[in-house]
């Protein structure tokens, strides 16, 4: 009993503690965004309202500029400290294995973010050019405003400009500017100019159309989004529970780190549990992807 007590207040289990404190932070700043919107309400219905709240969302959003484009690099100094408090090398080579794969990571998150902000830059894009001929511009000279407006298309937009501007292949050049990633509506911009102009049909109420049709995809991705953030939350939290397992040991004493990095059976255990952890986030983050896609 007193062994144990005297264990709560040792190096170990401060160290512990700001362990567990850091892998708190991470989550907070690079969780899928709802760290900081759940926080926000929990420091006082919003960061508009609460002085507390503003400095929260002030402090994350500053912390996530330093750390954007070097995120990366974090799993270094964690592998620093559990080497040293396990007196041990093989976190540090842990840790510069896992650079590239959380690089990776972040770089897939980033490309959907993008590819989502243009989805909704080419929903924008209809409502503008439904705004413009229906106040009495010309479709191309419409097309070229909102396309200006809107800066959705990035490198196609030089083509779709010129195109629209001096009477070119403006469905061609929607078709084609439609192959870049999160521009896939624009397909049906191309086909709906395609018919105005062959057929005689209205273009604003073609785009009308595309557009409502476009704002329903998007709220229906929005609900399945927030469908599976539970599923996502419960994936995280049980990837977290062996570092909380650790952290109690260290904290009763047990000296987790030293068993699992300088004994026989702590290395085989180590390894089949790193290799069962990795094959259930896999699985996890796969069944999920698989629900988002439906």
């Amino acid at each position: 009993m007193t062994g144990g007590a005297a264990g709560v207040g040792t190096p170990e289990a401060v160290h512990a503690a700001a362990l567990c404190a850091g892998a708190a932070a991470w989550l907070a700043v690079s969780a899928r965004g709802q760290g900081g919107r759940r926080a926000g309400l929990l420091f006082g219905d919003g960061a508009e309202r609460s002085p507390l709240g503003k400095r929260w969302e002030s402090g994350r959003r500053q912390l996530q500029g330093r750390l954007r484009g070097r995120a990366e690099w974090l799993c270094l100094p964690v592998a620093l400290v559990l080497g040293v408090l396990g007196e041990s090398v093989l976190p540090m080579v842990a840790g510069a294995a896992a650079v590239p794969l959380v690089r990776g990571w972040l770089r897939r998150r980033e490309l959907r973010k993008v590819r989502e902000r243009r989805a909704d830059g080419v929903v924008d894009l209809c409502g503008a050019v439904v705004g413009e001929l229906r106040a009495g511009r010309e479709p191309g000279q419409a097309l070229l405003v909102a396309v200006r407006g809107t800066g959705v298309m990035g490198a196609a937009e030089a083509r779709v400009s010129a195109a629209a501007q001096f009477g070119g292949d403006v469905p061609g050049a929607l078709g084609q500017a439609a192959c870049e990633p999160g521009l896939d509506g624009l397909a049906g911009v191309a086909a709906c100019w395609r018919v105005a102009v062959d057929g005689g049909a209205g273009l604003a109420a073609g785009l009308d159309r595309l557009e409502g049709a476009l704002r329903a995809e998007r709220r229906r991705r929005e609900e399945l989004r927030a469908q599976l953030a539970g599923a996502w939350s419960t994936v995280v939290v049980l990837a977290l529970l062996p570092v909380l397992g650790m952290g109690l040991g260290a904290a009763l004493g047990a000296e987790p780190l030293r068993v699992l990095l300088h004994s026989s059976a702590g290395l085989a255990c180590l390894v089949v549990g790193a290799l069962l952890e990795a094959a259930g986030l896999l699985w996890a983050g796969r069944i999920v992807r698989a629900g988002e896609a439906v």
